[in-house]
């Protein structure tokens, strides 16, 4: 039987990544992105280079119903879940003294909240999944700014090092009994997001998408016996932190 994976924000940068590289592998896959269009495109594209199955699903990371519908799709479509990626979420930055609360509560909703709910949701597909022998991954999509802090970033950080604290959580209640969550937390990253960024940060010496997604793939390849709780992901320099 194919492994399973449910992969948010897969219609570009690490998500689309991640989901191109688990399909090479003959992974089934349930996709999620906000944009219908670009989600089919990804679908089309993923058949032509692998024999996968593919079910896109469009779903808000905003909307708890939208949540709701996408885990029960993939539940209802496949037999297992042995991968549960949360890569969806957004950016915004701005001075501590400035930042506004509102735009505050929509990046706690976007990059907590949901993978909260979407976790619950499917916690007993990766319960089954793990079964007395398997293993299952959940994988979140955190950042560097989460661990090491930076000017201009603290909600946004906030937001990630709670995802962080998540998957933490989240081992000490479940990966005895085969269900384990990493938080993969990188520096910037040349995706979509991190570009207006570029005239302070050239492009050419941020991580790359591939970087992320490679790790992402490497962690469902480890047993149950391994659980790890946080992959910090630095930019080369002289900081061991570097954002």
């Amino acid at each position: 039987m194919s492994r399973a994976a449910l992969v948010t924000g897969a219609s570009r940068g690490i998500g689309l990544a991640i989901a191109r590289r688990l399909a090479e592998r003959g992974w089934d896959l349930t996709i999620s992105a906000r944009s219908e269009q670009t989600l089919r495109d990804v679908a089309d594209e993923i058949a032509r280079i692998s024999s996968t199955r593919v079910l896109p699903v469009v779903a808000d990371m905003g909307s708890e119903e939208d949540l709701q519908r996408l885990a029960a799709a993939h539940t209802e479509h496949f037999e297992r879940l042995d991968a549960l990626v949360l890569n969806a979420g957004m950016g915004s930055i701005g001075p501590f003294s400035e930042f506004p609360v509102r735009r505050m509560d929509k990046l706690m909703n976007i990059n907590v909240r949901s993978a909260y709910v979407l976790i619950q949701q499917l916690l007993p597909a990766l319960r089954a999944t793990a079964g007395a022998t398997d293993a299952s991954r959940v994988i979140a999509i955190s950042s560097l700014t989460g661990v090491a802090a930076e000017p201009l970033n603290s909600a946004y950080g906030a937001s990630k090092a709670a995802l962080t604290s998540l998957c933490e959580t989240l081992n000490t209640e479940q990966s005895a009994s085969g269900v384990s969550a990493t938080a993969i937390c990188p520096g910037y990253v040349a995706t979509d997001m991190t570009a207006p960024l570029t005239d302070n940060v050239p492009a050419d010496s941020m991580i790359s998408p591939d970087a992320v997604a490679e790790l992402a793939v490497a962690l469902t390849r480890l047993d149950r016996s391994a659980v790890v709780p946080a992959i910090p992901v630095s930019r080369p320099g002289p900081s061991v932190w570097r954002v």
